[in-house]
C-alpha cells in the first residue's frame, strides 16, 4: 500500500513536450507509472513517444482528465507559469497536483493555495520546489531516482530533495511504502502534518523517517502532532545544525532568527515527543534500523 500516489494512479505531465518534463516523463514511464497524457496547449492533439510508448497531449487539464481518467498531474513549467498551471489544476478538480517547478514567487504560492482553500482543497497540492512522491515498486511522480530503494514499510516526508534520496538509499534494503518530498519553499501545500497522519493512518506503513531543516516552526508543529495522534515510531533528522543565526541555507524557508528555527531547539521540540533524532543522515538511518529491527 502506498499514500496519495498508487499503482492505480493515472498521471498526467503538464509541461510534458519541455526540456524538463520530456525528460522526467521518460524517466517516471521506465519506472512503471502510469502515465495517461500531457498537457501543453500549444501542441494539443499531437502525441510525443517515449520509448516506444505514445503519449497524447492534450490542451487543457480538464479535457486530459475527460479522455483519461487522470486523477494526479506533475507540473514541468516555468515559474513565471506554474500559478496558471495550478489554478488550471484546481478548476479541473483533480485529486493530487505535484509541482516540481522551483523558483515560484512566494506570492503565487500563496495565492494558488489560497484559492485551493477557498475551493474546500479537493486537490493536494505537494510542492513547489519539491522532488514529488514515489511509492516503489507502484509508482513515481516527480524526479525522485526510481532505482534508489524498493518496496518496504518506511514512510518518509522530507522538506529537502537531495536528502529524501540519501535517506531513501541507506535504507534500500528495508524500503519504503511512499516517500513524499514536500519542498523547502516558505509556503508549500503539503505538509510535514499531512504526511503524518496519512502515514499514521496506512496499515502497511510500520514507521516513519520526518527530515526537516532550520527555519520556520513546520518542525515544532509536527512534533506537537505527533505526541498528540502518531502512535508509530518516528525517527527525525533536522539539516542545518552548524547553520549560523541569520544565514538562508540552501531553501528560501531556511533561516534562522536568534534560537528561533534552529536545528537544536527543533531536536528538543521532537524529542520531547518521543521522536530519535539523528545529528546525521547516517545516524538517522541507523535509528531507523534499530527501530525496524525492533518491531
Amino acid at each position: 500500500m502506498a499514500i496519495w500516489l498508487t499503482k492505480e494512479s493515472k498521471v498526467i505531465v503538464q509541461g510534458v513536450t519541455g526540456s524538463e518534463g520530456s525528460k522526467h516523463t521518460r524517466r517516471m514511464l521506465k519506472a512503471g507509472t502510469n502515465i495517461v497524457g500531457g498537457v501543453n496547449p500549444r501542441k494539443a492533439g499531437t502525441t510525443v513517444e517515449f520509448d516506444g510508448t505514445d503519449v497524447p497531449v492534450f490542451g487543457t487539464v480538464a479535457e486530459a482528465m475527460a479522455q483519461t481518467g487522470a486523477d494526479v498531474t506533475v507540473i514541468f513549467v516555468p515559474p513565471a507559469f506554474t500559478k496558471s498551471a495550478v489554478l488550471e489544476a484546481i478548476d479541473a478538480g483533480i485529486g493530487l497536483a505535484v509541482v516540481i517547478t522551483e523558483g515560484v514567487p512566494v506570492h503565487d504560492t500563496a495565492e494558488f493555495w489560497a484559492y485551493n482553500v477557498s475551493k474546500g482543497e479537493q486537490t493536494r497540492i505537494v510542492g513547489p520546489n519539491c522532488p514529488g512522491i514515489a511509492s516503489p515498486g507502484a509508482s513515481n511522480a516527480g524526479i525522485i531516482p526510481a532505482d534508489i530503494a524498493g518496496q518496504g514499510r518506511i514512510g518518509l516526508v522530507s522538506k529537502s530533495g537531495t536528502l529524501t534520496y540519501q535517506m531513501m538509499y541507506e535504507l534500500r534494503d528495508i524500503g519504503f511504502s511512499t516517500a513524499v518530498g514536500i519542498g523547502g519553499d516558505p509556503i508549500i501545500g503539503t505538509t510535514h502534518i499531512d504526511a503524518l497522519r496519512a502515514f499514521q493512518d496506512d496499515p502497511e506503513t510500520d514507521a516513519i523517517v520526518m527530515i526537516g531543516e532550520i527555519g520556520g516552526d513546520a518542525e515544532e508543529r509536527a512534533a506537537d502532532f505527533i505526541a498528540e495522534y502518531v502512535t508509530k515510531p518516528v525517527v527525525g533528522y533536522i539539516a542545518g545544525f552548524t547553520a549560523p543565526p541569520g544565514k538562508t541555507m540552501g531553501h528560501a524557508g531556511a533561516i534562522i532568527s536568534g534560537s528561533s528555527g534552529t536545528a537544536d531547539a527543533k531536536k528538543v521540540a521532537l524529542e520531547a515527543a518521543g521522536v530519535k533524532v539523528g545529528k546525521t543522515p547516517s545516524e538517522t538511518a541507523r535509528l531507523m534500523r534499530e527501530v525496524m529491527a525492533g518491531l
